[in-house]
């Protein structure tokens, strides 16, 4: 072999040698790049997951609350219903008690109702044509000693109860009104009893 040849050989080697060593090179940096890429995208679907699940508990939760935020509301409303209904069933009924009961219910709250001094006492329209014999005489009896109430022959416009008049000032004591004035206590005790 001359002396060229052999040159060429050994040129032909060292390129060989720098192209493995360059090949080699590539190949461990895109090994590193890959390693690098592979570690960044697990670690970025970890935090992806993590974040998503975090997410969907706290949409959950919400979504939870929602439903039981309303769920609430509903019985709420359903409760207040039928505290509503029962209010409604009891002033019907108390309308509808027995003259002798009906009076002697009025005479009670009356003497609820009773100020100093002489007052009127008005009754609507039906319940004048109802009122028993003995009831003013009851009346008398229950104020005597504040002064007196007068039973008006002139009706009230009103569907029961009274209206209990000390000069300018007039108390609406038709059952609707008195409910009406104490209704949140009425709901509060309707809601005790039938709601336990």
């Amino acid at each position: 072999m001359s002396g060229l040849d052999e040159i060429l050989t050994l040129i032909e080697q060292q390129q060989k040698q720098t192209e493995e060593t360059i090949i080699k090179s590539a190949e461990s940096k895109a090994a590193a790049i890959k390693a690098e890429g592979d570690e960044k995208a697990r670690k970025a679907y970890e935090d992806h997951l993590r974040i998503a699940k975090a997410q969907a508990e706290k949409d959950f939760e919400n979504s939870c609350a929602s439903v039981d935020a309303s769920m609430k509301r509903k019985i709420l409303a359903c409760k207040v219903e039928m505290i509503d209904a029962a209010i409604e069933k009891t002033i019907s009924k108390l309308k509808t008690l027995p003259d002798k009961e009906y009076f002697e219910l009025l005479l009670r709250l009356i003497s609820r109702h009773t100020q100093q001094g002489k007052g009127v006492l008005a009754l609507s329209e039906a319940d004048l044509k109802r009122v028993p014999a003995d009831f003013e005489q009851k009346l008398s009896e229950l104020s005597a000693k504040s002064g007196g109430i007068e039973l008006s022959n002139e009706p009230a416009d009103i569907e029961d109860g009274f209206i209990l008049s000390y000069g300018l000032i007039s108390e609406n004591c038709c059952f609707r009104a008195m409910i009406e004035a104490e209704k949140e206590d009425i709901r509060d005790t309707a809601a005790r009893i039938l709601f336990r």
